[in-house]
Formats: structure tokens, C-alpha cells, sequence
């Protein structure tokens, strides 16, 4: 199937699996090179080894948003940081103990941003202190606070795409809209900063509903590479018992999204189903031609081996191979 066919779901669900999947990892051997990059992220243990990248929440575990798809529990997994002197410090530390980086990321206010300007002068000093790189998970923002944060010295910027405006107020209570989102990709677009949109495949309680307009809004952009994640139903959550999107849906979606991105790096990331979901994932992942996994099922690495692919290991996120 051509790429300007591939603009809607509808159309990607009705094309032939094999053909797409075939089609898409053809084009990105041509454009990329036989090869699959996998990340050990954040501080996670992976074949005895453990990421060296760890992510710090600049809320602790505070989010006024307190979408369906967290309830704050991821939150509570990062490094709390709920203050400039806070964040010094534990950068001093984890720039001690040998990381190469941070992920800087945190809960959001009832308008989806993050208290960025309150640690301006804390990035600068880790960037001038350290040895560490600054990758930050920023949210809704505006142009100015964007180009603040480029002049402090941040090395790179995710930011989660939604296509949705149902999805926005249903799932993130986000009542800012697509023109907010669309405007927050502009003004980092405008920094020239290295950009790696996210999007969530099953972000709408594990169904697809703007995902596809969530993928054109970054066709409009220069991006460095695309991070696809998995909805992962979390317990204790509004969708605990919703079901995340079949293997070979995340798949058909890779597919596409390399058909329309032909030149940019697509990495499968650690957010997804574990078990014989993530094994039948990740092995379709690399039928559609993904670049990137984070902490590849087994099965998938001897799939990749038997590809030819040549292998290698990075203990950062999947954003960044350096």
C-alpha cells in the first residue's frame, strides 16, 4: 500500500498484514541499515544489566491532571525532585554514581504543563556541574518557556502526541485541546532541539481513536526519531480492565508510521504489556522494520539474529543511542 493511502485507520486495519508489514521493513533496511538498537531505560535490570538513565519527577508524585491510564502511579516510580535544590542534588548523586543522564518529567497542572520555569537555573547548573545529559518529558508548553529551556541547556525533548480531543478530556482531563498540543510540538519544533514525540497506541481504554491524526500532526514536523508505546492497563487505575491493543494492531501501526516516516528512527518502548503479549509484540515490531526496542523479549533477539540484524545494547531511553 502507498503511503498517501495510509492516513486513516480504516485503511491501514483493511490492507493486507503480510504485504504492510514486508513493505515497511523493506523500506527501513533500505533507509536504516540491517540493524536494532535496544535500551536498558531509567534504572531498570535487564540480563544483569541495569539502565543508567533514571527518570526524576519534578512533582514528586503530585499531578493535578491524574489521568485514566496512571492515577499517579507512574509517578511514583521516578526519582522525587519536588524542588531546584532537590533536583541539584540528585543529579550531584546519580552524576557521581557514573549515569550518563536524566529524564526529567513529573506530574502536570490542570492546564497539562509542567513547573518548568521554576527550575531554569537548577538545569543550568546540572548541565554546568555534571557530566549528565538533560532529556526532559515536557508536556503542554508555549514557545517562550521552550526556548528558556534550550538556552538552559536540555539536550533533547519527548512529548506525548494525542490525536483525540475525546481522548484529551476523557482520559487526560485535559481540557486544552488539539490546539494546544499542536502548538506545543510547533514551539519546540522552532528551537531546533532534537524532538522524539510519543505516541500511545490504545491510549483511548485500549481501543484506536486518534492515533492516526496523532501521527499526521507529527509528519508536520522535523523530528528526531518516533517513540510508539503500548497502553499497559495499570491496577488500581480507570483501565484496569481495559484491554491493550492487540500485537498485531501496534504492529499494523508501525508499519504505517514508516511508510509515512520513511527517514526517521521508530523505537517500540519499554511502556507495553508484559508476557506473551510483549513476546508476540516485539517480534512484529521488528517485521514492520522498527529500529529500536527497549528491553526486547528473548524470542524477538533470536528473531533479530536470524534477520542478520546487527545488535547493540544502550543503557539509556530509546530516544537516544549516544
Amino acid at each position: 500500500m502507498l503511503p498517501d493511502a495510509l492516513h486513516s485507520w480504516d485503511a491501514v486495519a483493511a490492507s493486507d498484514f503480510d504485504s504492510l508489514l514486508d513493505s515497511a521493513r523493506a523500506l527501513s533496511w533500505e533507509r536504516h541499515g540491517r540493524r536494532l538498537d535496544c535500551f536498558i531505560p531509567g534504572k531498570m535490570v535487564y540480563m544483569g544489566e541495569q539502565g543508567e538513565y533514571p527518570m526524576v519527577s519534578l512533582t514528586a508524585d503530585a499531578c493535578a491532571l491524574n489521568c485514566d491510564h496512571c492515577s499517579r502511579k507512574i509517578l511514583k516510580s521516578m526519582v522525587p525532585a519536588p524542588d531546584p535544590e532537590a533536583l541539584q542534588e540528585v543529579c550531584r548523586q546519580l552524576d557521581t554514581e557514573g549515569n550518563t543522564g536524566v529524564l526529567l518529567s513529573g506530574g502536570s497542572d490542570g492546564a497539562g504543563a509542567l513547573p518548568w520555569g521554576s527550575f531554569l537555573d537548577a538545569i543550568r547548573w546540572i548541565k554546568t556541574n555534571t557530566a549528565l545529559k538533560v532529556s526532559i518529558h515536557s508536556g503542554i508548553i508555549d514557545g517562550a518557556t521552550a526556548l528558556r529551556l534550550k538556552d538552559a541547556g536540555i539536550d533533547q525533548v519527548l512529548i506525548d502526541v494525542i490525536g483525540s480531543e475525546e481522548t484529551l478530556r476523557r482520559v487526560y482531563h485535559l481540557p486544552a485541546g488539539l490546539t494546544a498540543m499542536r502548538a506545543s510540538l510547533e514551539a519546540w519544533a522552532a528551537t531546533g532541539l532534537p524532538l522524539i514525540p510519543h505516541i500511545v497506541v490504545g491510549l483511548h481504554y485500549g481501543q484506536i481513536a486518534g492515533e492516526m491524526e496523532a501521527l499526521e500532526m507529527v509528519t508536520q514536523v522535523a523530528i528526531d526519531s518516533l517513540v510508539v508505546v503500548v497502553l499497559n492497563p495499570l491496577r488500581e487505575t480507570p483501565m484496569a480492565d481495559s484491554p491493550p491493543p492487540a500485537p498485531d494492531t501496534v504492529a499494523r501501526f508501525i508499519a504505517t508510521a514508516r511508510l509515512r516516516m520513511p527517514s526517521v528512527p521508530i523505537a517500540l518502548s519499554c511502556g507495553r504489556p508484559s508476557g506473551p503479549h510483549r513476546v508476540e509484540t516485539d517480534c512484529l515490531a521488528l517485521r514492520a522494520g522498527v529500529n529500536r526496542i527497549a528491553m526486547p523479549a528473548q524470542a524477538a533477539l533470536a528473531q533479530a539474529r536470524e534477520m542478520g540484524l546487527a545488535i547493540a545494547f544502550h543503557k539509556t531511553c530509546c530516544s537516544s543511542v549516544s
